[in-house]
């Protein structure tokens, strides 16, 4: 911890003031040195928030101070990039994220554009509307980026708190949805039943294979490691879908070739837009998502290391930091 400067808005940016901020799983590996992606060392950590707005630079539009908001990831982009022409300014190249490429939440006040804030919805908890992010990473992968139809199949791989708020998404999508993990896990694979979904330690391929045998519809690889992608190559079936939104450094070693022998898709999914926003905080509003089974506790800014230890030792899925106020 140390002081850290209230910052200024520019034109089209407001002053946040932090009210909570999610500790994700990138924010543990940036702690640890384990990422895998470029970080603009020295910076404040946190992308998942909620806050107030403190002050606003230039013209405010609909905004006005005291609003209760959430902010997306994407603070800086670069408007004239075909990615964010289409609306996809999440895959624009030149993207940088709150708490890896600027300064993020984990502070009393950060600074975001205008165009990242989204309205709160009235009665949700500010701990659990800074979740949304993470929530929106789940709905992009599993809702837009995968083939789920009521009564599939689905396996996730990966009981880490993208792993079980894709399953989430999954159950919402109408599917029988699985949850593997390892004995490390078991405290996050009771957070899986309690959402609704069968809880697997270690090898998923009996329960992929049950009823016809040819395994399961879609599988979502939401672990941190590279090497699941082999075993979600062999449990998904003939024409089967996998979608890969953990993040993994190691080099594979294995053969691609099971992809095109069972003429399976597999997708990568990344972030998430505005529509995909406006979308999870109605879902969280009306309460058909429930954060509370996957919310392990809420810490002062200034525990932060009790917060990272307790989330990176497996005992809870997701942490909460809440600045002084």
């Amino acid at each position: 911890m140390r002081e850290f400067s209230r910052p200024s808005p520019g034109p089209s940016e407001a002053v946040i003031k932090v009210k909570a901020v999610g500790v994700c799983g990138s924010d543990l590996h940036q702690w640890l040195g384990a990422h895998s992606w470029a970080v603009n060392y020295p910076v404040v950590l946190g992308h998942e928030f909620c806050g107030t707005i403190d002050e606003v630079g230039g013209d405010p539009g609909n905004w006005k101070e005291g609003d209760l908001v959430v902010s997306e990831t994407a603070a800086v982009v670069n408007p004239d990039s075909p990615m964010t022409r289409r609306g996809l300014y999440n895959l624009d190249p030149d993207r940088k994220g709150f708490g890896y490429g600027v300064d993020g939440a984990m502070t009393r006040y950060v600074l975001a554009p205008l165009r990242c804030l989204h309205q709160v919805p009235p009665g949700l908890k500010p701990e659990h509307a800074a979740l949304t992010e993470p929530c929106c990473v789940a709905y992009n992968a599993v809702i837009n980026n995968s083939r789920i139809t009521p009564g599939c199949r689905v396996l996730v791989i990966g009981p880490g708190p993208i792993g079980l708020l894709c399953a989430s998404m999954a159950r919402l999508a109408g599917a029988e949805v699985a949850v593997a993990g390892l004995e490390a896990d078991l405290t996050r694979l009771d957070t899986a039943e309690l959402i609704g979904c069968h809880s697997i330690i270690g090898d998923p391929t009996d329960w992929a294979r049950e009823g016809d045998g040819l395994g399961v519809d879609v599988v979502i690889d939401a672990a941190g490691v590279s090497a699941t992608l082999e075993t979600a190559l062999d449990v998904v079936r003939p024409a089967g879908w996998i979608t890969k939104v953990g993040w993994g450094p190691q080099p594979l070693g294995i053969s691609l070739d099971p992809l095109v022998q069972k003429n399976v898709t597999l997708q990568g999914s990344f972030s998430h837009n505005w529509p995909i926003w406006e979308r999870v905080l109605e879902l969280l509003a009306s309460g058909r998502l429930s954060l509370t089974p996957i919310l392990g506790g809420v810490w002062p800014l200034e525990e932060w290391l009790e917060a990272f230890e307790t989330m990176h030792s497996g005992r809870i899925a997701k942490a909460v930091l809440k600045p002084a106020t």
